[in-house]
């Protein structure tokens, strides 16, 4: 439902387009270079909402169709600011190096990753994305931790990148989205030792000023283009948000292929 505001703003837009067609209609547009008429007195103003409110009553259709072109401009808008952020954030999505890349990392398309491990769609799709590296070997996954959700997302992307420094990271990243239920300590402890990690070193290299860095960047980045919540992808010049399929994933891989080529 649009805001209060945003009427607002949209009556105000309708009513500067109300006035210049009346005055289209009685002969007395204003000519390109001329110059801006006197202020209204108080009478006048007075009358001239009237004039607009009772244009309004009779045409509601018109509000309607002002708040749809209001929100259109403001889609090409977003869409127009995320297109340039992603320009500009090319090298911290594509190329940070505290980002875990999986498949081929010399792959002529990139996937993006936003994902939390608490986040239940982003288990959801772990299989598809593992699916399509796996089918797929110029794909390159760059994996965004992104732990928006609780506590508990944070500690488990603290304990994802740690397992990275033992070279587990893609076997601990896919045993902790197959698990379900909470993300508590001893819970990711135990998928960390099911997958051979070195607990005790887990633990201190979890408290690393490097992976908070790490987690920094990739709030900064997914910030800067537009993601809100998880999971959600960038591949190649277009932002995914929300759960895709398998066959989704592989059309979005095949149009920027093509994009790049």
């Amino acid at each position: 439902m649009p805001s209060k505001l945003l009427i607002k703003k949209t009556v105000l837009s309708a009513a500067l387009a109300t006035s210049t067609a009346l005055a289209v209609a009685a002969g007395t547009a204003l000519p390109a270079n001329a110059e801006e008429p006197a202020p209204l007195e108080p009478a006048q103003a007075e009358a001239f909402r009237e004039l607009v409110r009772d244009y309004l009553i009779e045409n509601p259709d018109v509000i309607v169709e002002a708040l749809q072109i209001y929100e259109q401009r403001q889609q090409a808008a977003e869409a127009e600011r995320q297109q340039a952020a992603l320009v500009a954030q090319r090298g911290a999505l594509n190329e940070d190096p505290s980002s875990p890349v999986l498949g081929n990392p010399e792959g002529d398309v990139t996937v993006v990753e936003f994902f939390d491990y608490r986040c239940p769609y982003c288990k959801s799709i772990a299989t598809a994305m593992r699916d399509l590296v796996d089918e797929d070997p110029n794909v390159r996954l760059v994996m965004k931790e992104f732990p928006i959700l609780s506590q508990e997302s944070v500690d488990a992307a603290r304990a994802a990148l740690a397992a990275g420094r033992q070279g587990l990271y893609e076997e601990f990243h896919f045993a902790l989205m197959e698990r379900g239920g909470s993300m508590s300590e001893p819970e990711v402890m135990a998928v960390a030792e099911s997958v051979g990690l070195d607990l005790e070193r887990l633990r201190a290299d979890m408290q690393a000023p490097e992976i908070e860095e790490a987690l920094r960047r990739n709030y900064a980045v997914g910030d800067a283009v537009g993601i809100t919540g998880t999971p959600a992808m960038v591949i190649g010049n277009t932002v995914v948000p929300g759960m895709v399929g398998i066959d989704r994933l592989r059309e979005l891989v095949a149009q920027a292929r093509a994009e790049a080529s």
